[in-house]
């Protein structure tokens, strides 16, 4: 297809590096969306033919229908998707097919597609974010009023909610599936009609191909239009922070599904054995999501490294912007759905949870905070008041609830029965009305809101 400078084959060791067809293929439809566009575009200014334009169309349809039926023949030599089509164009139906190439070039030709494709894959990614917030709305519906333990350090804070748990999440997607369409709007722009990089002295509509390829608008800058690559870029980086919380999720089930929490039990279909120890039951792909986490952001840096010391306008580097893209938003799509998976099926063993955040002092805050409200001590004094009295408990070995009135006194005799109402963990969450805080009638407000958001019918 370029063969006309050169007198000598590329060898098969060139052929191997320079050859991406094996990749971008994947933007097959893409790419024949694209040459639609630029054909007709060119048949509206004159560039060619009405009747070139109809053939072109007519061997692009027949082209579609190969890729449908599995019989497109994709060839190494061709080197990439574009060549390929053009070539299997100019078989089908000869002399047009070399039409179409005028006013373009392979670079605004192949980031066009690109373009497309990632503001598709944004699409899927912020779709399947969707269904993974919808089934943890579920849940958290469900678990409203379930107590657990809430950490910091990974140590027994206050009670919380199982529902106000699940529902951080929801909220952590809804920022991640903003930045993902966030990313999709500032790539929603049309190189195409940059051609090489200086664009063309054709008479060219960038308008129109932008409009039918639904694109915001033409780019303004040809250098620009052939060489960013920032909104893949900006696409992986979003999808990386989305898988990152993808792993915090799998983490925490990893955890909640053992024997020294207890939390929770993986369904047999999210399960794994062990070949020598017979009782096992593994959350591997919660692991292997912690594991794909990292991949994704690997992908982003990969990228990142190919892109930072590209001088303008196209260079060969960018050849593997596709695979990095691709692989990461394969890795992602496969990350969601399963933890969608997970997450629908697990059975919340809510005895083990309350036992749990009974346990580390976890209402030591509400004493305190008694101690506020009703003897008016500063927060400081009922701080140290407290930590005595939580001393006092362990070196008893029972809960704070289990003290005795008298025992309390002897740190704060002002202290009445009165005091006991707080000690529970029920009380300690239905304390925290504050909004945005874990006591049930606000996860409940929160749940329905959310409803209302995601288009989801009641759950109470």
């Amino acid at each position: 297809m370029w063969g006309g400078r050169f007198a000598a084959q590329p060898s098969d060791i060139m052929q191997s590096i320079n050859a991406s067809i094996d990749v971008d293929r994947r933007m097959v439809l893409q790419d024949i969306a694209g040459s639609r566009a630029h054909a007709d575009m060119l048949a509206e200014t004159g560039i060619i033919s009405e009747e070139d334009n109809v053939a072109i169309q007519d061997g692009l349809d027949q082209i579609l229908e190969e890729v449908k039926a599995g019989t497109f023949p994709y060839r190494v030599e061709l080197e990439d998707i574009h060549m390929n089509i053009e070539a299997r164009l100019k078989e089908l139906i000869g002399a047009p097919a070399g039409r179409l190439h005028t006013a373009r070039s392979r670079n605004d030709q192949v980031v066009t597609g690109f373009r497309l494709w990632t503001r598709g894959a944004i699409g899927e990614a912020a779709r399947a974010l969707s269904a993974l917030q919808r089934i943890l709305l579920t849940r958290a519906a469900e678990h409203a009023d379930t107590i657990m333990p809430g950490f910091t350090h990974l140590q027994t804070a206050q009670p919380v909610t199982l529902g106000h748990h699940l529902l951080a999440y929801v909220e952590m997607i809804e920022r991640d599936k903003a930045r993902l369409l966030g990313a999709a709007s500032r790539a929603n722009e049309s190189p195409l009609g940059a051609a090489a990089l200086a664009g063309t002295g054709f008479p060219i509509d960038r308008d129109m191909t932008a409009e039918a390829l639904g694109f915001d608008r033409p780019m303004a800058n040809s250098l620009d239009a052939v060489s960013a690559r920032d909104f893949a870029l900006e696409a992986l980086a979003a999808l990386s922070i989305a898988a990152t919380h993808l792993s915090r999720l799998a983490e925490e089930i990893v955890l909640w599904t053992s024997a020294q929490f207890g939390f929770a039990r993986l369904s047999d279909e999210w399960s794994t054995g062990s070949s020598i120890m017979p009782q096992k039951r593994n959350p591997d792909a919660a692991e292997l999501i912690r594991a794909k986490a990292a991949l994704i952001a690997g992908q982003f840096a990969s990228l990142q490294g190919a892109v930072k010391a590209l001088p303008l306008a196209y260079a060969k580097d960018l050849q593997d912007d596709k695979r990095l893209t691709f692989e990461a938003f394969d890795t992602f799509d496969l990350c969601a759905r399963a933890m969608a998976g997970m997450m629908e099926t697990i059975a919340f063993d809510k005895a083990n949870m309350r036992a749990a955040a009974a346990k580390g002092y976890s209402t030591a805050t509400d004493l305190a905070d008694w101690l506020v409200r009703e003897l008016k001590l500063p927060f400081r004094d009922a701080h140290h008041v407290t930590g005595r009295i939580v001393a006092m408990a362990e070196a008893d070995g029972i809960g704070l609830e289990a003290l005795s009135l008298n025992s309390m006194q002897e740190v704060e005799p002002r202290l009445t029965d009165a005091v006991f109402s707080v000690l529970s963990v029920e009380a300690s969450a239905a304390s925290r009305e504050s909004y945005g805080g874990t006591a049930p009638v606000r996860v409940k407000e929160q749940i329905e809101l959310w409803n209302k958001r995601l288009g989801l019918e009641a759950t109470s």
